[in-house]
């Protein structure tokens, strides 16, 4: 498909870019965070050799690139992001870990430039929350996926079952009068109501649609490595709080800190984290 640009997803391929460095600087944090998701996103779609797997949203590199070994011999995994400095941290983690059969791309997950039923996996880790038309980016799935393919998304749950973000969301709120996330803008939260993934995966034509809750805590060391990973890593959030003035900026950060205290361990924060894990397979795989 022929790639197209608005405003909208400029700002957010901008936004993104922006934070790719500090995505690298903790990626060590991303990946243990994120492991069981990837394994239960692996689990849920069973990759093979010889098998094409596409991870969309890539980031730094996740599912896609545990997936690799998988798919030996004879297979390909292409790791891919809207953002150009996320592809590339992605590409060289794939060429440190020796990974020759992965390609990372720049690919938005609303436009996927690749032919109908390219792949046999298609893996989407916390990335389908953030795009301006989640059903789109869902058919586009759907479009690229071979007869017999396999689907697995994950999104944030609900926003009061996540505080370690929904608290920052909260006093950035409070300090500057606005509602945040902005109505109207992609964010965490945005797929995280009740059956709203769901509807969303079957709408696009993807069978045997099945949503589990799967928990993924949030641990800091301090209340201060809380906010300072949290705000480098939120895109949404990262320029608005570099802009403001120093003294809001620090009221802001106090604020947040005495609610996230709540939170505090004789070994530093354990904040709850839940996260919407889906599997799906196209419609040809449940005919069988």
């Amino acid at each position: 498909m022929t790639t197209t640009s608005n405003p909208t997803r400029d700002q957010l391929r901008q936004m993104w870019s922006g934070v790719a460095g500090a995505w690298a600087t903790h990626v060590e944090y991303v990946d243990a965070r994120g492991r069981r998701l990837s394994d239960r996103m692996l689990e849920l779609t069973r990759p093979v050799p010889g098998e094409r797997v596409l991870e969309l949203a890539c980031g730094t590199g996740g599912p896609g690139l545990d997936a690799a070994p998988l798919v030996e011999p004879g297979g390909e995994v292409v790791v891919s992001d809207f953002a150009p400095e996320m592809t590339a941290v992605a590409a060289g983690r794939a060429q440190s870990a020796g990974l020759a059969n992965v390609t990372a791309r720049v690919i938005d997950l609303e436009q996927i430039d690749e032919p109908d039923g390219s792949f046999d996996v298609v893996l989407c880790r916390e990335g389908l929350m953030l795009v301006p038309d989640p059903e789109r980016g869902a058919r586009e799935i759907r479009r690229v996926l071979r007869p017999g393919g396999r689907v697995a998304i994950s999104v944030w749950g609900p926003r009061e079952r996540n505080p370690w973000l929904g608290v920052v969301f909260d006093a950035v709120a409070e300090q500057l009068g606005a509602p945040m996330p902005p109505p109207g803008k992609p964010h965490p939260f945005s797929l995280s109501g009740a059956g709203r993934l769901a509807a969303v995966l079957r709408d696009a034509g993807l069978a045997c649609v099945e949503v589990a809750e799967l928990s993924v805590p949030y641990r800091a060391a301090s209340v201060d490595e809380w906010w300072e990973r949290t705000v480098a890593l939120a895109g949404p959030l990262a320029a608005r709080l570099a802009a403001l003035p120093p003294e809001a900026a620090r009221a802001l950060h106090r604020h947040a800190a005495e609610r996230i205290a709540a939170y505090s361990t004789p070994a530093g924060l354990d904040i709850p984290g839940v996260c919407l894990v889906a599997g799906a397979v196209s419609p040809e795989a449940a005919a069988r």
